[in-house]
């Protein structure tokens, strides 16, 4: 299992309503809204790499989503 990290940019006013969506998004574990550079952080965990780009695909299609950055966290 492997767990990824999204961070999610969106359009200036809109970032609870990005939330909402994100949350609805099959896979997706968590979401909050942060400070910093991005506005939200969504969790998932995911069994392989098709799932993790299906993932990435689905939010990006989000409405005012401006840009995303995924991070998927290592182990030892």
């Amino acid at each position: 299992m492997l767990e990824s990290y999204f961070l999610i940019e969106a359009s200036s006013g809109n970032v609870w309503k990005v939330l909402d969506n994100i949350v609805g998004i099959d896979g997706i574990k968590m979401a909050h809204v942060v400070t910093g550079n991005f506005d939200i952080i969504a969790f998932a965990e995911i069994s392989n790499i098709e799932e993790l780009t299906s993932l990435i695909q689905k939010i990006q299609t989000v409405p005012d989503v401006q840009k995303t950055q995924t991070a998927v966290a290592m182990t030892k």
